[in-house]
């Protein structure tokens, strides 16, 4: 509005209006602390420039980065959200103390795992304060040889269901979002999924070896399959959602939105993957030690599985203790699994 609309306007009030003989050329740029209240002087003021009458807020970049910084942390929610789950907290810490227990254990038994003597007379003897665990068919300390089996077992399938894991993810993220590779990649998945992966195992057993090592590897190999396909199929419904179409448009690289647009919905499902799959490498394990594809010298769950099926009936005390650790393992992960998966899900996150 005008300066002389502002003075008809004025005019035309009822109120007797108090001119104040104002020099334009001298306007006081700084806000006044108090200004008087009341009809005339809010007219008086009327007639006063723009500049007198307004003042610009001061900017400062720290206060305003202040204003909208926020506490949140990702893996700060997913742990208190993990805490919550107490069920889930008691089995891990039961599975941490049992790993533990798996270095300690040989430091307190009377007999060496890795170098038991052959023993026939004490053959199927049952567990006593000799042996805490019984003996085997060839009268060898059984105590030891539990505990040496579950550690071997636990770093393998944890070992392996981890690189199965990464593989299956990296390729599951190229997979998905580089439309141009999905042919290559289905067909590749094809062709490694439609032949039984127990004849690859078979023949890497025989041609190269079968080690531990050797053996780890190739479930490494055959086994990140299903998990690349899972998140194949995940990228497909996060990658032209409006975030992603507006990193792309501000040229982000791939790897950055691979890592921080999409990965991090992903995260529940691929832990949940990784908790199921270390029982699995475990039930998989006793599946090769039982076809004669795993080197029997490194005592493992599968192996002790294995070997106790024909004396099950008469000595069930052989097949006990190593089923029992399998099912905790087993119950450990699931339950864990779970609720960390479900901490992980970023809407779950208040």
């Amino acid at each position: 509005m005008s300066a002389e609309k502002r003075r008809k306007s004025v005019q035309e009030m009822e109120a007797p209006v108090v001119k104040l003989d104002i020099d334009y050329s001298k306007v006081d740029t700084e806000p006044e602390k108090e200004r008087p209240m009341g009809r005339e002087h809010l007219a008086a003021r009327a007639l006063m420039p723009e500049k007198q009458l307004f003042e610009f807020a001061e900017y400062h970049a720290q206060d305003a980065e202040r204003i909208g910084y926020s506490n949140y942390s990702y893996w700060k929610s997913v742990w208190s959200n993990f805490l919550r789950k107490k069920a889930a907290l008691f089995m891990a810490i039961v599975f941490f103390v049992l790993f533990v227990f798996t270095f300690i254990a040989p430091m307190i038994s009377k007999y060496d795992a890795h170098n038991l003597r052959i023993e026939t007379k004490l053959a199927f003897t049952h567990p006593n304060s000799e042996f805490w665990f019984g003996t085997d068919n060839l009268g060898r300390d059984y105590w030891s040889q539990v505990w040496t089996a579950t550690r071997t077992s636990i770093i393998l399938s944890v070992s392996v269901s981890m690189g199965q894991i990464f593989v299956g993810v990296v390729i599951g993220l190229i997979w998905g979002y580089v439309r141009k590779l999905d042919r290559f990649f289905t067909e590749l998945y094809n062709f490694i999924d439609n032949i039984p992966t127990i004849i690859y195992m078979t023949l890497i057993a025989l041609m190269i070896g079968k080690s531990t090592l050797v053996m780890g590897i190739a479930m490494i190999a055959f086994y990140w399959l299903g998990t690349a396909r899972n998140v194949r199929n995940l990228v497909f419904m996060y990658r032209d959602r409006e975030y992603n179409l507006a990193s792309r448009c501000l040229g982000t690289k791939l790897g950055r939105i691979l890592s921080k647009n999409i990965f991090p919905y992903l995260v529940s499902v691929i832990i949940l993957r990784l908790a199921l799959s270390i029982p699995g490498i475990i039930a998989y394990e006793t599946t090769l030690s039982y076809l004669g594809l795993l080197d029997v010298s490194t005592p493992s769950l599968g192996i002790l599985l294995r070997n106790s099926r024909s004396y099950f009936l008469d000595y069930p005390y052989l097949l006990i203790f190593p089923a029992a650790i399998v099912s905790l393992i087993t119950i450990t992960f699931y339950l864990v699994g779970n609720a960390f998966s479900d901490a992980c899900d970023p809407r779950n996150h208040v």
